[in-house]
């Protein structure tokens, strides 16, 4: 998706980091209440160090929402991120994203074009009243808003299980599931392994390809399997192996390896323990003094654990350690020049969802929630 971001001053781009630094402190001191600033767990450090709340996306919007006091929510995400903020928060809440580059990859591999496509494409085969459609969290606005018209519900990875299993009918919960089949999008992985959590087997799913003819699929393998997984992925946790996973063994035979559920099925199934960023956080947590872990997720996240846990030697999965480029985008230079526009009264770099398109996501943000 294509975003223009405006080039910043030199003031911002050749400024020292303690400049940097005078600069936001004095505007987070002169914004005061009104200021709220969000930080994804996947933030490099000298931007985590200014936020009044970090955590993952959703729950970040919810803290959003619980502070009307503010009026301008600065989150320190990726776009898709601040959407749910805006979403959720009050109409006189301005949700900032301070570089509008800071995308999701994942995200995009599923727009509402290529969904509603594929919508039409499967009603020619199969009757759309048994497809549950789930996406997960890291999607648009506007495929929260698709899945909300049609019955389904947003997930996040925590309570992905929970909502695929309303969604065919296994578990009670806003109203219980009407399917006995579900359109996830848009990461295959997420919804690859914890349908196998679930039960099912690697036959009942398929992978929907929105750049082939009916996805790709024959008429029989999409009227047949329980399970259509968007062909879509995490660029960062595409990229834990099992090799990887062998190799950190052969090292270390009493390690402990811990991954996130957006990693494909072949690592997942060879992990010691498998959850969201922040089950992750607390197997770190409960993990024993001196135990070596190997963690399957984001490096700034993994090194930040490493940090608060010095009793504990913490490393990436992944030798070769790579950053999440959307997110790394989200620097100083230009949290201080949003926030320098606060202070002189301009909002930049806003992020607004419109009424129709807000309220399909809430509807289908609310099903989650009743689900769980």
């Amino acid at each position: 998706m294509l975003r223009l971001q405006t080039p910043l001053d030199e003031r911002y781009t050749a400024a020292s980091p303690d400049d940097l630094a005078r600069r936001i402190a004095a505007a987070k001191a002169a914004l005061g209440d009104r200021l709220f600033i969000l930080g994804h767990h996947y933030q490099r450090d000298e931007v985590i160090r200014w936020a009044d709340a970090r955590g993952d996306s959703y729950r970040l919007s919810v803290l959003a929402q619980e502070r009307p006091q503010a009026d301008t929510i600065v989150f320190c995400g990726v776009h898709f991120m601040a959407e749910s903020a805006d979403v959720l928060t009050a109409d006189h809440q301005a949700v900032i994203l301070p570089d509008l580059n800071a995308g999701c990859s994942m995200a995009d591999m599923a727009d509402i074009d290529e969904v509603e496509e594929a919508w039409e494409a499967l009603g020619e085969v199969v009757d759309v009243h048994r497809i549950v459609p789930i996406t997960y969290m890291n999607s648009s606005a506007a495929l929260k808003a698709f899945v909300g018209r049609h019955g389904g519900a947003v997930c996040t990875s925590t309570n992905a299980r929970a909502v695929l299993e309303w969604a065919l009918g296994a578990a009670p919960g806003a109203g219980g599931g009407t399917g006995d089949k579900v359109l996830f999008f848009p990461d295959q992985h997420l919804g690859r392994n914890t349908g196998v959590a679930m039960g099912y087997g690697l036959r009942d799913m398929v992978v929907w390809d929105p750049r082939r003819e009916r996805g790709g699929l024959s008429e029989r393998d999409a009227k047949e399997a329980t399970f259509l997984l968007w062909r879509g992925h995490c660029s960062i946790h595409q990229r834990f192996r099992p090799e990887q996973i062998a190799a950190f063994r052969a090292e270390h035979p009493d390690g402990i390896v811990v991954v996130h559920p957006e990693a494909p099925h072949e690592t997942v199934r060879l992990a010691d323990q498998v959850g969201s960023t922040d089950a992750i956080i607390r197997a770190l947590d409960a993990a024993p003094a001196g135990a070596t872990i190997a963690v399957g997720t984001e490096i700034h996240l993994v090194n930040r654990l490493a940090q608060e846990h010095p009793d504990k030697t913490v490393v990436s999965l992944d030798p070769l350690i790579c950053p999440c480029s959307t997110m790394n985008r989200i620097d100083e230079p230009h949290l201080a020049w949003v926030l320098d526009e606060l202070v002189a009264g301009r909002v930049v770099n806003r992020i607004t969802v419109d009424p129709e398109t807000a309220a399909g996501a809430r509807t289908a943000l609310q099903r989650m929630l009743d689900i769980t």
